[in-house]
């Protein structure tokens, strides 16, 4: 299989955003799920995991994805995870929709810990469809 012949959509559920653009300062990734796609089809290969983020999770953000601090109490921390998200992720092409969310939360997860890596595209491609759906919809502001 050649580099970036593995595609996976991957979505992140967060503890929230905040007001001043840097939506990922002070935040916390709580959900990362992620399908892999090989040759346009589903290969049942997935990637699910819930986080422990070691603080609340904003109230606006609890309405947006219905999880609790009670559930993730007993939840892995990122750093317990991110051997095997990289793994998984390596050699793939992300599709992610509005990556710069995403991208921007698992940046600044990785760049929280002591590793080599401090940004997910040292292991794979990424492919914004929120930027692809604009350049295909100019103006459009809900694409059905």
């Amino acid at each position: 299989m050649k580099k970036y012949d593995r595609k996976i959509a991957l979505d992140t559920e967060t503890t929230g955003m905040n007001s001043t653009g840097c939506f990922y300062k002070n935040h916390k990734i709580i959900e990362i799920g992620a399908i892999e796609i090989i040759d346009g089809m589903f290969t049942g290969n997935n990637f699910h995991v819930y986080i422990q983020p070691n603080r609340s999770i904003d109230k606006k953000s609890f309405k947006i994805h219905g999880i609790s601090d009670e559930f993730l109490l007993k939840k892995p921390e990122f750093r317990d995870i991110v051997k095997s998200f990289l793994a998984y992720v390596n050699n793939s092409t992300l599709i992610i929709h509005n990556s710069k969310f995403d991208v921007g939360f698992i940046n600044y997860e990785l760049s929280m810990l002591n590793l080599d890596v401090r940004e997910i595209s040292q292991y794979c491609k990424i492919v914004d469809t929120l930027s692809l759906a604009r350049k295909l919809f100019p103006g459009k502001k809900k694409i059905v």
